[in-house]
């Protein structure tokens, strides 16, 4: 067995770093030594999912040992995991709704450990199996996953920016293009320039948006929005309540009220903000995943607004992860400055506190 240096989540809100064993490769199971690892607000919850686990679910590195069924993979090949693996044969792979599919799913399963991965007991921590978040586990050196959770890097990128698109990156850029399908020309309200929100803009941009308005209560990160895309700006403030006041803003600006409105905040009580961003008949798309109860005054759907909650940008990722990639090469998705910090896996901690207080676009762990 391979030993491997992870970040280790105890299930009560701590991790420590840990020296872990991984088996080699079974059946169309792939052996991967990681070179980097997106980290975001999801790594640092699997803190506290009341179990063990090795954290970490965005990641890049090199096939460095393949099962006997792996058929489209060789040793050598630089790849990008993914946390959303397709069977292709279920009801919603064949709807062609791929993240949501029925076999593999770890979301929809409504476990965000356990999917179709590989073998739980592949990995062990003092000789007892640990499970892997996402069934990934990029917070470490190597990872052991199914053939299936990679994608082939066809370009020339740093893993570091390779690393993030398999979360923020599809995730933002799909819920523009894949889900709400924003149309050239349009207007478009960006609630939260963070990581998610910034790709967003990124998608808004990339899809011909004309007036994309960036809306937080952090200046330097709105500065930040307009290097991505944004066109106007609004400085948000905490005392304003569901974002009426910024509403009324974007109303200015857009005379009737967006065409399209995301919320990249993660803010329960902001589940409702983009409905209030958007004129009738527009599409308010809630994309940082809140999955609190919250209160939606139904006036706020007047008249024929189209409220969508999707998941992972409904990512098809054999598919939309090679555009992303071409978008890189082509120089239209920015990639490179989005990681503005990178650290080493034993700065994990310095890592988390540098996203809390919001100073990264995205932060990168690299080994």
């Amino acid at each position: 067995m391979l030993k491997s240096i992870a970040a280790i989540a105890d299930g009560k809100g701590n991790f420590s770093i840990q020296q872990i064993k991984i088996d080699d490769p079974h059946g169309d199971e792939v052996l991967v030594q990681l070179k980097a690892a997106g980290i975001c607000h999801t790594d640092w919850d699997s803190q506290s999912w009341s179990k063990s686990l090795i954290m970490g679910h965005e990641g890049a590195g090199i096939v460095i040992k393949i099962g006997p069924q792996v058929s489209k993979l060789k040793v050598g090949d630089s790849i990008i995991l993914n946390w959303a693996v397709p069977c292709y044969q279920c009801f919603q792979c064949k709807e062609g709704n791929e993240h949501l599919c029925e076999v593999n799913s770890a979301v929809v399963a409504g476990n965000k450990i356990s999917g179709g991965h590989a073998r739980l007991e592949a990995s062990t921590l003092d000789g007892i199996p640990i499970e892997r978040s996402f069934s990934l586990g990029t917070l470490s050196e190597y990872a052991l996953v199914r053939e299936s959770a990679c994608v082939k890097i066809i370009v020339d990128i740093p893993f570091p920016s390779a690393a993030i698109i398999s979360c923020g990156v599809m995730t933002g850029y799909g819920s523009v293009v894949n889900v709400a399908k924003v149309k050239s020309g349009s207007s478009v309200v960006v609630l939260g320039t963070g990581g998610v929100g910034l790709n967003v803009i990124q998608g808004a941009r990339i899809s011909g948006a004309s007036k994309i308005i960036a809306v937080d209560i952090n200046k330097k990160r709105l500065d930040m929005a307009k290097q991505y895309g944004a066109t106007h700006t609004i400085v948000a403030t905490q005392e304003d309540e569901g974002l009426l006041q910024a509403a009324e803003q974007v109303k200015g600006l857009t005379k009737r009220g967006a065409d399209y409105a995301f919320e990249c905040t993660a803010i329960p009580s902001l589940g409702a903000a983009p409905l209030a961003m958007i004129r009738n008949a527009g599409v308010a798309v809630q994309v940082s995943g809140i999955e609190q109860e919250i209160k939606i005054d139904m006036r706020l759907f007047e008249w024929d607004k189209v409220y969508i909650n999707p998941l992972y940008g409904n990512a098809r990722p054999q598919i939309d992860f090679k555009i992303l990639q071409e978008l890189y090469t082509n120089g239209q998705l920015l990639l490179d400055s989005l990681v503005t910090q990178t650290y080493p896996l034993d700065k994990l901690d310095q890592a988390f506190s540098d996203m809390h207080k919001g100073l990264n676009a995205k932060g990168v762990i690299v080994f």
